[in-house]
């Protein structure tokens, strides 16, 4: 799977732990920064990741900071990007199964390192279900984004 990464300064130490621990479960990684501890902005980095996974220049992609939550709401400003902010691995599981997320968001100063690793497994091993219920909310998604009003 190509699978696009960024972070910003809070995120930094795990993105740079998550990319060996990607490639060596067979994954090919692009890393979009940042690139060093110096105080960042999240959005700098999560915008254009998102940007390249709705272009499909990656299969998913994911985004780190301190907790995690303004790298997903930036990405989720992308239209065609469904960032899921996951502490925990049931809701990494869910979210690929229901919401067919296409970005995982993590938080680098709220779980430790080792729940992120299997965050990461879990959401990247998950398929999504197909079931028409979900499908049907994801395609709802999709009309908004597109003008259609509810």
């Amino acid at each position: 799977m190509k699978i696009v990464i960024a972070s910003d300064h809070g995120g930094f130490e795990y993105k740079t732990m998550l990319l060996p621990f990607l490639e060596a479960l067979g994954h090919e990684v692009t890393d979009l920064g940042c690139r060093t501890e110096d105080a960042t902005d999240y959005s700098d980095y999560a915008i254009p990741a998102a940007k390249a996974v709705a272009a499909s220049e990656f299969d998913r992609g994911i985004l780190i900071c301190g907790t995690g939550v303004g790298m997903s709401v930036s990405a989720n400003k992308v239209r065609g990007v469904r960032c899921a902010l996951c502490g925990d691995l049931l809701t990494a599981k869910l979210t690929r199964e229901h919401n067919d997320s296409n970005m995982l968001a993590l938080g680098g100063r709220i779980i430790g390192p080792e729940t992120a690793k299997a965050i990461v497994a879990v959401w990247l091993g998950t398929e999504f279900s197909g079931a028409e219920r979900h499908s049907r909310r994801i395609e709802k998604i999709g009309a908004y984004e597109n003008g259609q009003d509810f």
